[in-house]
């Protein structure tokens, strides 16, 4: 239960990215690729299962093929749990992904030392908590302490820099996924 290899995929979250990736509108899509507009808003919100026929034409008309959009499809399931020992792998050994899958939000774990030096701005927002030990995080041109429970909230665009003060401490980092576009509310008239 909550195994995602359980789970059947949904396409349409994978085709909606792509398209918009492509800043193209369903009506451009349906152009190039022969379907409906109504259809193709039916497989962007997993209303509709396309056939494979359909699929490749999708996938022509994203200029992609019907492998790549299956390769990053979501699993159709609202609850999942990541196990601690055997946790999805990050970019580097000392991390691991705590969310499988393409979602509005990313987490992940660091333990142990990180590079100092290495300086991060990301586009969208993100919240760091360290779970066990001490950092130190540099973040417009101030250095903030933290330790074990301590947050830091830092908005999309800030550059900053992290590195772990104290022996296997534990970083999570939660932040609104990078292919979602996070936009500040405006005024309203």
């Amino acid at each position: 239960m909550g195994d995602h290899k359980e789970q059947p995929l949904r396409v349409g979250a994978a085709v909606r990215r792509r398209r918009r990736a492509l800043d193209l509108t369903l009506a451009v899509v349906a152009e190039r690729s022969g379907l409906s507009v109504p259809f193709l808003s039916q497989i962007e919100n997993d209303r509709a299962r396309p056939s494979r026929s359909s699929l490749e034409k999708v996938a022509d008309a994203l200029r992609t093929t019907a492998v790549e959009l299956l390769a990053a499809a979501d699993p159709a399931c609202s609850v999942d749990v990541v196990r601690a020992e055997i946790g999805e792998p990050g970019p580097d050994p000392q991390s691991r992904s705590l969310v499988r899958g393409h979602h509005q939000m990313h987490a992940t774990e660091f333990t142990g030392d990180h590079d100092a030096g290495r300086e991060f701005q990301f586009r969208n927002d993100q919240l760091m908590y360290v779970a066990d030990g001490a950092v130190e995080i540099e973040a417009e041109g101030r250095a903030y302490r933290l330790g074990r429970g301590d947050t830091l909230y830092l908005t999309g665009g800030v550059r900053h820099r992290w590195r772990a003060t104290v022996p296997d401490t534990r970083v999570v980092v939660v932040a609104v996924a990078e292919h979602i576009e996070a936009v500040r509310d405006r005024k309203r008239r």
